[in-house]
């Protein structure tokens, strides 16, 4: 638990399941309260216990379901703080017939909805959390890829194309957001032990040089690290959670 008197508010989005599910027990261990949202409400499974914790089901690809859930979280904090927004949720369309999405095919209506909640949606939110971020002298961070850096062999354009823009929305906002004292950071998975990850990635160890997959755990513990104190003058960055992967 925190040491702090003051109990701390983080905003995650994409909670129900993964790194986001993970990130938010990280932060509950940690005495924080939760403000978090996905598409579905999070299964009983999931739920963390004796938790101060608002989750909101929200389709963030939608421009109406992102507005209502900007205005039903603000209500909740009201006038106080937000202490660090993880932008987490992310969606990687794949093919029924495992071929690589690419630039000659898919469609162009699939490259807007990975635009929308893969760019667009942490954009809007930290506009929207602006204030109470700038009450808290927060944090924000941006959950990028590995895929944004490099051609994946199974992540498709317009994922790997998203996540290079929001790399790019990461140092922008890292200027702009300093003048409200807030910090804004990336981090960008390798391999991590999820429901994204292709079956196809046993294939792709042997190039790893740390010779494994990482897990949501490691993930969550980056991004708290840059919510902490201990990351305080640290802005503009992105930490690559690979296993040394992105060096070959």
């Amino acid at each position: 638990m925190s040491d702090n008197k003051e109990q701390k508010t983080v905003v995650i989005t994409g909670a129900s399941r993964g790194i986001g599910h993970q990130v938010v027990i990280r932060f509950v261990r940690e005495g924080w309260r939760v403000v978090s949202c996905s598409r579905d409400d999070i299964p009983m499974d999931r739920q963390v216990d004796d938790s101060p914790h608002l989750h909101v089901p929200t389709d963030l690809a939608d421009p109406a379901s992102i507005d209502a859930f900007v205005e039903t979280a603000n209500a909740f904090i009201g006038d106080g703080p937000v202490h660090a927004l993880v932008n987490n949720a992310g969606v990687s369309p794949k093919t029924s017939f495992r071929e690589r999405l690419g630039t000659l095919n898919g469609s162009l209506d699939h490259w807007r909805e990975v635009f929308e909640l893969n760019f667009f949606a942490p954009l809007i939110l930290a506009r929207g959390f602006a204030a109470a971020l700038h009450r808290g002298e927060g944090a924000i961070v941006n959950v990028t890829s590995i895929a944004g850096h490099r051609i994946h062999p199974f992540a498709g354009s317009a994922y790997s194309c998203s996540k290079a823009a929001l790399s790019g929305l990461t140092r922008e906002m890292a200027s702009e957001f300093a003048h409200l004292g807030v910090r804004v950071n990336a981090v960008a998975p390798g391999e991590i032990e999820t429901a994204i990850l292709s079956p196809e990635t046993e294939d792709l160890i042997p190039r790893i040089p740390m010779g494994r997959t990482g897990t949501p755990e490691e993930v969550a513990g980056t991004i708290f690290y840059l919510c902490s104190p201990d990351a305080g003058y640290v802005t503009g960055t992105e930490i690559m959670i690979t296993g040394g992967q992105h060096l070959l």
